[in-house]
């Protein structure tokens, strides 16, 4: 099981009253529910909270019938059978969050500063039930320090943001003093603090927040009124802080786990590093001395290139360039009639029988582009067009959208074979991969490579995922970084004889189906 799936369940069954064994001698709840309602008039006399804060709450109780019915102030009574989500154990209740809590207030909505004497906390610092401290934001306002100041076991509800995200909840246990936003509820309740909070990073308070949020431009929003009527299941305190203590020793070890799995595939990933990296420099798989050399099959793939020139397939690239090993073994760039030593150039040695070439020299090359979405006549056609987020460094078998042959006519956009090797160019994406299974366009952040005769897609697709994190350093721009074309092309490549790429491709996918069971194993 997931780690977030474990962690799920055990919170389902802590609130459902099936994670610790009931103590029959445990006072019941409606004991506790009571005491609760008589603290919170004497808070209204005391002045500590108003009569608004009381005023809506209830009493949930069962009739002969069996039933749940609901007791209002006014003194009216109604039937809640409906709305009670499923059964919990006898000694158990039910009650409004509004009941349980002294009050629902919202947080300052003051602007915070880089600097100040306590921190005010957003929602972004709630994260999974808990505080994060990572990314604060201070204030120095006394009257806001006085009225907004939270105590050991408040919950911090974030009552707008996204409607993935609105409605989570996490535990303040005073590790930093603070106040809170604007965004924030915070609820102090007359419960054990840590089972509440179970409660509101269970499933079933997050299937509540999606019924009873209201939705709005790019946010959704609930408020203290329905969070108030959000129904609580309520345990005898004493089991309330059993089921605390176990929630918190599963989660310690749901934790643990999902650090190491983490370490894990940290560690499955620096292998996959490694063994691409044995394997450009010749390290992976041994030479034969009777395969033909890759000088020979680089000069294979220029008369190629010559003939598809001639033939008016290919343009010829004024910047081709070769480069070859001199007599005192230093390695050598001949472009147009200059030749320059690039010793220092070279990332590392490689085998006797191996060379050095640009990306450029090994395959045509081409980036695409974007069909004016003024004319709707050029999409939904029959030709696949990927944009960068299809790219799975893996083989291409789905592109969602398409484009039609009056664009490919009319447009600079370029049909790729099948084979041809993808590179992401643009944003996040910068150095994700594909091989196409069939013949496909792409738009401009993308940039494709058919490979010549001699050299291996599969073998280009690996030397390129090796260097991915070079292409990301690589790459220029702030909001956007991108890594031009030019700059691929102009990358230095190993280049084995072709059967020893072959070799080197029986190596890597035998090592990588066994990490692939590995990671599998792990979910």
């Amino acid at each position: 099981m997931e780690t977030n799936a474990l962690r799920e369940k055990v919170l389902d069954l802590a609130i459902r009253g099936k994670l610790v064994p009931q103590d029959p001698n445990d006072e019941p709840s409606s004991v506790l529910l009571e005491r609760i309602r008589a603290e919170k008039q004497r808070m209204v006399k005391d002045g500590k909270i108003k009569a608004k804060d009381i005023k809506n709450d209830t009493i949930i109780f069962k009739g002969e019938d069996n039933l749940h019915y609901e007791k209002f102030a006014d003194g009216s009574i109604k039937c809640i059978e409906d709305e009670i989500p499923f059964e919990v154990p006898e000694g158990w209740a039910w009650a409004r969050m509004s009941s349980l809590t002294q009050d629902l207030p919202y947080g300052t909505s003051k602007k915070s500063s880089s600097r100040g004497e306590i921190a005010v906390l957003r929602m972004g610092n709630l994260q999974q039930g808990e505080i994060d401290y990572s990314d604060l934001v201070y204030s120095s306002d006394k009257e806001d320090i006085d009225k907004y100041l939270l105590t050991y076991g408040d919950l911090l509800f974030n009552r707008t943001n996204s409607s993935e995200w609105v409605g989570k909840t996490a535990i303040y246990r005073g590790e930093v003093s603070a106040i809170y936003a604007g965004y924030l509820i915070r609820i102090r309740s007359f419960l054990d603090a840590e089972y509440l909070n179970s409660v509101m990073n269970s499933k079933y308070a997050k299937e509540i927040c999606l019924l009873v949020k209201t939705d709005a431009v790019n946010q959704s929003n609930i408020n203290a009124t329905k969070l108030g009527r959000f129904l609580i299941p309520v345990p005898p305190l004493s089991e309330q802080v059993r089921i605390s203590n176990m929630v918190s020793e599963a989660l310690y070890w749901n934790n643990f786990i999902e650090i190491k799995k983490l370490e894990l595939e940290q560690y499955i990933q620096q292998i996959k590093s490694k063994i691409l990296d044995l394997a450009i420099r010749g390290k992976l798989v041994p030479q034969n001395p009777n395969d033909e050399p890759a000088s020979v099959l680089l000069e294979r793939i220029r008369a190629e290139k010559e003939e598809l020139i001639k033939q008016g397939k290919i343009k010829r690239d004024k910047k081709e360039t070769i480069i070859f090993r001199g007599d005192d073994n230093s390695y050598y760039e001949k472009i147009g009639n200059d030749i320059i030593c690039i010793d220092e150039e070279l990332p590392f040695d490689i085998p006797h029988n191996w060379s050095w070439c640009r990306l450029g020299n090994i395959g045509d090359w081409a980036a695409g582009s974007t069909p004016s979405r003024s004319y709707p006549e050029y999409y939904n056609g029959t030709i696949p067009w990927l944009k960068t987020g299809d790219l799975n460094d893996g083989y291409i078998t789905n592109i969602p959208e398409s484009i039609s042959e009056e664009a490919l006519k009319n447009t600079s956009v370029r049909l790729n074979p099948s084979g041809s090797v993808l590179i992401a160019m643009y944003g996040a994406t910068i150095g994700k991969l594909g091989i196409l299974t069939f013949p496909a366009t792409t738009n401009q952040a993308c940039c494709a490579c058919s490979p010549l005769d001699g050299i291996n897609n599969h073998y280009l697709f690996y030397y390129l995922l090796s260097q991915k994190d070079n292409f990301v350093y690589r790459s220029v721009g702030g909001a956007q970084p991108n890594i031009s074309k030019e700059k691929i092309v102009t990358t230095l490549m190993p280049v084995p004889p072709y059967e020893e790429q072959r070799q080197i491709l029986d190596k890597i996918d035998i090592f990588f189906d066994l990490i692939r069971d590995i990671e599998k194993s792990l979910n």
